[in-house]
């Protein structure tokens, strides 16, 4: 029984896991790198496997640096069945159907610059074509409903509590006699957040990867997020200044919108919200679909009038032009997509607005290095968008409370629920929050603990057998 490491080893994106048991091959997640021009040359390399040896795919959630290299898995020729729980099955469809936009689109313009250099064309990561192929190959599985996917394997998904339809998986795995139950952590969410339910945890488990995001790190104390937003919102409304969030379509956006109602209705005040991203709207959508995966207090507003994402001053734009008009408008709050502000409509509203004094930018979960976002919280005085040099003269807020992954005390008290693994291999996280958390793990909770190398083969059947004795 083997595991490698193919993606998402001391770095934030890209998470990707090969497992071999007996005559089984199977990947756990095939998500996209994210980031500067170098992660974005990653995804165009060579798998570290060969994709048509395959049998099937697990999938944690939607979010593209775990599902977004998928089609390109398939473009090489993966077949075979990509399993994931009904919610994921719809938010992957919507998304990888965007990506595919998003790469062919690139493509072109990349292109059209090639031919004016007389250089080669540029193909696309992978196309439309490739992502309705993949989403043909999505099977939905309910949590807590154990699937006996091949000789030797068993899968059961547990909710994350990341965003809609997220899981972590658990493995009973078998080879020449040998067992070991294997947990994929997936994303682990942030307890306490709107709409969807708190992470489950398990008690039992041989060998656990292990995300390590915020290892490093705890989420703001100065507040609960919603307050902080609502002292952005109050200040922006008062200089008639606009409050741009770069937000991920999935899971932050409907969080975000859910917050603004409570702090535009409880305060009376009449600013209109934009969510500027179809992606976003189709997701919401999804979200509408799977009530039954909703938290208890998103269940008593699901029979409001418009329901808990949709209300008076909100608006979903769609069309390029409505994009544009908002360019015009001052005393307004634009959620758009991405979320770390390197594509999509949201560059266009941060050209338009990062020079302003009164405009206030908040930035609402990870931003993985070389991204815009991460530019913007180191504190740069210009950034280039579209070519051209902007001023940074707006606001820059860093509300951590908002993200979808659990900090450092949140990851060490859902791992604490594991009663001494062999190993914890701790992936999907910058070196020094794995390293961080490493050290936690091992003090707190007697854990051994391995940080993975890209392409990292562990040996299940080498690892430590002792039992590890937690420190009290």
């Amino acid at each position: 029984m083997f595991i490698q490491v193919c993606g998402a080893a001391r770095a934030v994106t890209g998470s990707c896991y090969l497992v071999e048991v007996g005559d089984s091959r199977f990947l756990v997640d095939c998500g996209m790198h994210q980031g500067g021009d170098k992660e974005q040359a990653a995804n165009f390399q060579r798998f570290s496997f060969d994709p048509e040896e395959l049998d099937f795919v697990l999938l944690t959630h939607a979010h593209i640096d775990h599902s977004g290299r998928l089609p390109r898995l398939v473009k090489q020729g993966f077949s075979g069945p990509i399993y994931a729980t009904p919610a994921t099955c719809d938010l992957a469809e919507i998304m990888l159907l965007d990506s595919a936009y998003i790469q062919e689109t690139e493509a072109e313009w990349q292109t059209r610059k090639a031919k004016r250099a007389g250089r080669r064309p540029v193909d696309p990561l992978y196309t439309d074509g490739d992502a309705r192929k993949t989403i043909s190959l999505l099977q939905p599985v309910d949590y807590h409903n154990p699937l006996d996917i091949a000789p030797g394997v068993q899968v059961q998904f547990h909710d994350a509590g990341h965003i809609l339809g997220s899981a972590f998986l658990e493995l009973q795995l078998q080879e020449h006699g040998e067992r070991a139950t294997v947990v994929f952590s997936g994303d682990v969410g942030q307890p306490g957040r709107p709409i969807i339910r708190d992470p489950e945890t398990i008690e039992s488990a041989d060998f656990l990867i292990m995300e390590s995001t915020y290892g490093d790190r705890r989420h703001e104390n100065n507040g609960a997020p919603e307050d902080q937003l609502a002292k952005i919102v109050e200040e922006a409304k008062r200089t008639d200044g606009n409050v741009i969030v770069p937000a991920f379509a999935v899971g932050r956006t409907q969080e975000i919108v859910y917050f603004l109602r409570e702090i535009i209705e409880g305060h009376g005040w009449d600013m209109p919200i934009y969510v500027d991203s179809p992606l976003a709207s189709r997701a919401t959508e999804v979200y509408r679909r799977h009530r039954d995966v909703f938290d208890e207090e998103a269940w008593e507003r699901v029979g409001e009038p418009g329901g808990i994402l949709g209300y008076p001053g909100l608006y979903y734009t769609e069309s390029a032009d409505e994009s544009r008009a908002l360019n015009e408008q001052k005393g307004i709050v634009i959620i758009s997509a991405s979320g770390m502000a390197d594509a999509g409509r949201i560059r266009h509203h941060l050209k338009h607005n990062l020079w302003r004094p009164e405009a206030h930018v908040v930035i609402a979960g990870y931003q993985a290095e070389g991204s815009m976002g991460r530019r913007l919280l180191d504190g740069a005085e210009t950034v280039r968008i579209f070519g051209e040099e902007i001023a940074v003269k707006a606001h820059i807020h860093n509300i951590t409370g908002l993200s979808a992954h659990a900090d450092q005390e949140q990851l060490l008290e859902w791992a604490g629920h594991v009663r001494s693994p062999r190993l914890v291999i701790l992936t999907h996280g910058e070196p020094e929050a794995a390293a961080t958390l490493k050290g936690l793990l091992n003090e707190r909770l007697g854990f051994t603990v391995a940080i993975a190398n890209l392409d990292e083969v562990f040996d299940l059947g080498k690892a430590p057998r002792k039992r590890a004795v937690r420190s009290e």
